[in-house]
């Protein structure tokens, strides 16, 4: 492994208690939702058709999704960097009678087939903790022609707004747009990833992907979220997450 990969791994392994009761409380749900604010599928419209297609979630944690996506129809499965993680995801299989398959393996390097999934998803798993460079070739990799790539991630323009530490995200920028790429916080010992807009775009047709949308998602006034680093009246301005859809060429 990489060095931020195994960091990552130390990281989560450390952290999958504190993400239990989420996990559990989304496998109870039948609703897929979205990101900080839980904005549901049926209103965002981000996901292609799943029913009866090969879908592979990449960095799927306690696989709250891949469970959402197999209740309608899908072939799933779901691959994490952390193997506490996934014993969380293989209890939950377990209290709610479904099972699908759960791979420990770095989403940089999946041990499997090329062009195998008809979908590849990821929320807020290899879309932030793995290096784009590498994880976005390998997720083209995997892709039928035709399929494709959705993933959530921060909104770029967040990434530039947070503080490094304690607080939340304001109307200062805090750190320089080009050159964006390894990301670590002074108060977490992890390793995330994003980019410039200009520079995933160059990315993704390098990898055989073309854009189909990019969604900028809004909070709901109102809305709460139990992370401190954006606030829902700052979320409600500006856009805090964003998702990507691609299709394979």
């Amino acid at each position: 492994m990489t060095g931020h990969v195994e960091r990552n791994r130390a990281v989560w392994d450390r952290q999958s208690a504190e993400w239990v009761e989420p996990g559990r409380r989304a496998w109870a749900s039948d609703e897929p939702v979205w990101g900080l604010w839980e904005l549901p599928e049926r209103d965002v419209r981000a996901l292609p058709p799943v029913r009866g297609r090969d879908v592979v979630e990449l960095g799927c944690g306690t696989a709250y999704w891949a469970a959402w996506l197999a209740r309608r129809g899908a072939r799933v499965i779901g691959l994490d960097n952390s193997a506490r993680q996934l014993a969380t995801a293989r209890e939950l299989q377990r209290e709610h009678g479904l099972v699908f398959p759960l791979l420990h393996a770095d989403a940089e390097r999946v041990p499997l087939a090329d062009a195998r999934f008809d979908v590849v998803l990821s929320e807020y798993g290899a879309s932030i903790w793995c290096d784009p460079y590498r994880w976005i070739p390998e997720a083209a990799r995997l892709l039928r022609p035709g399929g494709e790539l959705v993933f959530l991630k921060h909104a770029t323009l967040l990434t530039l707004c947070a503080p490094d530490g304690a607080g939340a995200a304001d109307a200062h920028l805090r750190r320089d747009y080009f050159g964006l790429h390894r990301l670590q916080w002074s108060d977490d010992e992890s390793i995330e990833f994003t980019l410039p807009t200009g520079e995933w775009i160059r990315l993704f047709r390098s990898s055989g992907l073309e854009v189909l949308d990019l969604l900028e998602l809004r909070a709901p006034a109102g809305a709460s979220t139990r992370h401190p680093y954006v606030t829902a009246a700052w979320a409600h301005r500006w856009p805090s997450e964003e998702i990507w859809r691609l299709r394979r060429n």
